[in-house]
């Protein structure tokens, strides 16, 4: 595989094995639960993730349906500069709190079982589209953000920033039970 899918895929199971030591770290009946009213419980956390991971693929199917279209020459995939500004802005090292969107925002804090069961599944859909897109030009293809209708990207800065924005999120979903410093 691509090595700049690989760190892709690589990103996505270290989400997953971060989820599971969440799951050890925090009491199931803890999932559901505020610890402050202003921020999301860790069962809403991990449902943005569900949510934004359903808008994604189906995007991301498309898109490599029409990147095997595509003539593929070896090269190095670029992000572009909208690409890489959303990149960098969805990380864990972002400054600052971004507002989302209300389709994204969670209606309710399901158990922590199904929650993480359904983060499970949609992770390994997203490992097999990663695999699925090696040796495909998904530089040169471009997607509709599910975020924001007006912004379009290429596949590779989608593929890049759904690991950097789960791990972000987890990062939050930590921080809600922490022992404080």
């Amino acid at each position: 595989m691509n090595a700049q899918l690989q760190q892709v895929a690589d990103e996505l199971r270290e989400a997953t094995a971060r989820l599971h030591r969440l799951r050890e770290a925090v009491p199931a009946e803890r999932w559901p639960v505020r610890n402050d009213p202003g921020r999301w419980s860790v069962s809403e956390c991990v449902e943005h993730l569900n949510l934004t991971s359903a808008a994604f693929v189906p995007l991301l199917e498309a898109g490599l349906e029409h990147a095997r279209t595509e003539r593929a020459t070896p090269h190095r995939y670029r992000r572009g500069f909208l690409g890489w500004a959303l990149w960098k802005m969805t990380g864990p090292d972002a400054r600052g709190r971004m507002k989302t969107t209300p389709d994204f925002v969670p209606v309710s804090a399901s158990p922590a079982a199904a929650v993480a069961a359904d983060f499970e599944r949609w992770q390994e859909r997203l490992l097999g589209l990663v695999a699925s897109a090696d040796g495909l030009p998904i530089d040169r293809v471009l997607m509709t953000s599910p975020f924001n209708a007006r912004m379009r990207y290429n596949l590779y800065a989608g593929f890049s920033t759904l690991p950097r924005h789960h791990h972000r999120h987890l990062q939050q979903a930590e921080r809600v039970w922490a022992p404080a410093r």
